[in-house]
């Protein structure tokens, strides 16, 4: 087991995690990428460019934290994860779905709640293998595949860009769980696909969005 909880990290030098470390610029590539389409739509939007720039900021975020690891580059890396999460649910309920402003702030309250009952008081009902941060993510991915199952009647284009992104973010999510388990075998470990994985996921949420908004 590595040093810091992943695979790659033996020491706690600056470079102990190269490759969790470099395939952060998938991050960045995912933002520019985004904003390369979101210029192109005549109309501005301004939630989907702040959560281009806070997708920019889980690249940088997690870099940090691959490189220095400690309590205040943890939160430099789990804040902007949140924050697009967060931000996303909202925005989908509310341009995808078609609630109202109050709709909205109910839902993502709910979605907040979900959220911290599942990674905190009620997480000893989780299995094993996916408390902690795991079961976060897995909140995140639970919302996006219900909201993808409430669009499949009324917005089929939506449905299955959210779907596939859905898909995606599963691959990821087995990457980033077996990295401790391949350690043996691949001493690189696998938490530097999820990166590049996650980073793709990111631009197919921000793509639909887009493309939603520029029917």
């Amino acid at each position: 087991m590595g040093a810091s909880g992943y695979c790659e990290r033996l020491d706690a030098s600056f470079w102990a995690e190269p490759l969790n470390a470099w395939t952060n610029l998938a991050f960045i590539l995912a933002a520019l990428l985004a904003w390369q389409l979101w210029q192109r739509d005549k109309v501005p939007d301004g939630p989907v460019a702040a959560l281009i720039v806070v997708v920019a900021l889980i690249g940088i975020g997690s870099f940090l934290f691959h490189t220095m690891p400690a309590p205040w580059s943890r939160q430099a890396d789990v804040i902007p994860i949140r924050l697009f999460a967060f931000g996303y649910f909202a925005l989908a309920v509310w341009r995808f779905v078609g609630l109202g402003l109050l709709g909205t702030a109910l839902a993502t309250a709910l979605f907040l709640a979900a959220f911290y009952v599942v990674t905190g008081p009620g997480e000893f009902l989780l299995p094993s293998a996916i408390r902690g941060t795991t079961a976060g993510y897995v909140t995140y991915l639970v919302a996006l595949l219900a909201i993808a199952a409430l669009l499949a009647g009324q917005d089929r284009q939506t449905a299955m860009r959210l779907t596939a992104a859905g898909a995606v973010f599963v691959l990821a999510l087995v990457f980033r769980s077996i990295d401790q388990a391949v350690c043996q075998t691949f001493p690189y470990g696998t938490h530097f696909l999820w990166h590049v994985l996650n980073a793709a996921v990111l631009y197919l949420l921000l793509r639909a969005a887009i493309l939603a908004r520029s029917r």
